[in-house]
């Protein structure tokens, strides 16, 4: 099976590393419009206890604004998807959405945009 988006596994505390993906993700003109706290949400509605485990909407408002002027329905695959999760050996893992796997594929005329978008996520990943 396809590994899905664009992971990396690190050393270092969840917190740590969880406070630090926005700043490399900053550093790609990327800004966290949401931030989902999966682990305290199941907690609350379904009394189900899981791992230290979050979702942040990421957005580069300049390509974003590109893909909508080429594509108006791009806008239900926006903001761009970062989860971080903490595994069981504590390492923390940060897993990006891969827009060639989303927005290329939806709309081959958005490929140009979306080879962007992972070329940042990519960097951002790697300043990790």
């Amino acid at each position: 099976m396809a590994e899905i988006g664009m992971r990396k596994t690190v050393k270092g505390s969840y917190d740590v590393v969880l406070a630090k993906v926005p700043e490399v993700l900053k550093a790609e003109g990327f800004g966290v419009l949401t931030r989902i706290d999966v682990k305290q949400t199941l907690k609350e509605k379904i009394g189900v206890d899981f791992r230290r485990y979050q979702i942040l909407g990421a957005c580069n408002p300049k390509l974003a604004h590109q893909a909508l002027g080429a594509e108006i329905g791009i806008g239900a695959m926006l903001p761009c998807s970062v989860a971080v999760w903490e595994e069981d050996d504590g390492r923390v893992t940060v897993n990006a959405v891969d827009p060639m796997q989303t927005i290329a594929a939806a709309s081959p005329a958005l490929r140009s945009i979306a080879e962007q978008v992972k070329e940042r996520l990519s960097r951002a990943l790697s300043a990790l």
